[in-house]
């Protein structure tokens, strides 16, 4: 999906080769052109000896609207043109083209056809501008590149020709997209209509799982929407020995949380392999929940500075090239955005090296580390008030021995083999 599914000017295609390579020379070994389900079953690799699966094909399929002559020529779906686009970047698109779509697949699209010499470039989407789902510097990059934006509209019916050619797109007025309960359900005017048209149509509207027989035969079990139901922590699914993770469990997210997905997953998977070894104990079960900014109060005199933005290579012609254009930030640029660090002194613990020593309860110049007991019955653990009062007459008793020299047989003589040692040291130094 990487190679595929995100444009060589956001990925270059390079930096994905190089990733591979390190990949490999770890001792991977990977076999492509192969369909698991067709050229080779997962009981077929469990004969061969393999313990354990990752499934982590993500959401190679898309979603057309199930509108009238959807099935025009013309007519294609985001994740076969990106696919397209990456095996023939000298292609040329001519006529107009419609992306229906407004997150960052949509984006992506409509900045490919940019570069395929379209004549006109139009995004179509249900969501208003401050709603939609595509990042505020796609959206703003599209722009500059004179993609069109139309916001508030979803697709009611193609035009066509007497051959089957796309001529046109209808677009019906959108009024909300969630209902009362925060969930997807768009509602239309049927009435309130525009036309736009266009050669191509692209429809960038969702993602889907194509499992095909990928999991014949096995015991994965699946919800709404046919993905796998898996553990949170773990990524096991049913099948004990099969794990999945990345959008074919989550659905349609960024790359980098299919990434941390098969981090997890790995350590999972180590886990399974070890006999006797719990998939559970010690692993990150934090919860991170996302800021609300409009539910906070910034006291004004608060450094209100934006986040900084990548310059653009001007050597680069960012309409019409695949590579990438974006610079590094400045050396200024770099103070400022660091600058913009909240400092929350949160502090990460691996429960699996921290031995409770509590040292970092004391150096914390913002007092922000206690030690607890969250299982005082689990410990066998003295606490510290009841171990003083405890010790408390054999120090006692020390120092009296200590002060007044009384001492056993053994005491003795291990007080003379230091003394000893002492001498014979301060012999060897001089």
């Amino acid at each position: 999906m990487l190679t595929y599914g995100i444009p060589s000017y956001k990925l270059e295609k390079n930096i994905i080769d190089a990733e591979i390579e390190v990949i490999k020379e770890l001792g991977v070994e990977i076999k492509c052109g192969v369909e698991v389900g067709k050229d080779v079953t997962i009981q077929d690799l469990k004969k061969q000896g393999y313990k354990a699966f990752y499934v982590a094909v993500g959401c190679q399929g898309g979603k057309l609207p199930n509108i009238k002559n959807e099935d025009a020529n013309g007519v294609d779906i985001a994740v076969n043109f990106l696919a397209k686009a990456t095996d023939n970047q000298d292609q040329i698109l001519d006529g107009d083209v419609v992306v229906v779509g407004g997150g960052n697949v949509a984006i992506d699209c409509a900045r490919t056809a940019t570069r395929f010499k379209a004549n006109k470039v139009t995004m179509v989407c249900l969501e208003s501008r401050e709603t939609m789902p595509a990042s505020k510097d796609e959206i703003m990059e599209a722009e500059e590149e004179n993609v069109i934006i139309n916001n508030g509209w979803g697709p009611k019916e193609i035009l066509v020709d007497e051959n089957n050619n796309v001529k046109a797109i209808v677009f019906k007025k959108c009024l909300s997209t969630l209902d009362k309960d925060h969930k997807f359900n768009p509602i239309y005017d049927e009435e309130q209509t525009i036309i736009i048209d266009a050669k191509h149509i692209i429809f960038a509207i969702g993602q889907t799982i194509v499992w095909k027989d990928l999991l014949k035969d096995t015991k994965v079990t699946y919800w709404h929407g046919n993905y796998p139901i898996a553990d949170k922590l773990t990524y096991q699914t049913a099948d004990p020995d099969i794990f999945v993770g990345g959008d074919v469990y989550t659905g349609p997210k960024f790359a980098i949380d299919a990434i941390e997905a098969g981090k997890c997953a790995a350590e999972s998977l180590h886990r399974y392999v070890q006999p006797g070894t719990s998939l559970t104990i010690g692993r990150n079960r934090r919860d991170f929940i996302m800021l609300n900014k409009q539910d906070i109060t910034i006291p004004q005199d608060y450094d209100h500075a934006q986040r900084q933005i990548t310059g653009m290579n001007e050597n680069i012609d960012a309409k019409s090239s695949f590579r990438d254009a974006h610079l590094t930030l400045t050396e200024e640029q770099v103070k400022i955005e660091t600058s913009r660090c909240l400092g929350c002194g949160v502090s990460v613990v691996d429960p699996n090296k921290c031995i409770g020593c509590g040292v970092c309860t004391t150096k914390c110049m913002f007092d922000a580390i206690t030690l607890t007991r969250d299982h005082p019955e689990c410990s066998t653990m003295i606490k510290s008030e009841d171990k003083f009062k405890a010790i408390l007459p054999y120090a006692i008793k020390r120092g009296f021995k200590i002060k007044f020299g009384k001492h056993t047989d053994e005491e003795k003589a291990s007080i003379k083999k230091h003394k000893e040692y002492k001498k014979n040291l301060k012999k060897e130094n001089k």
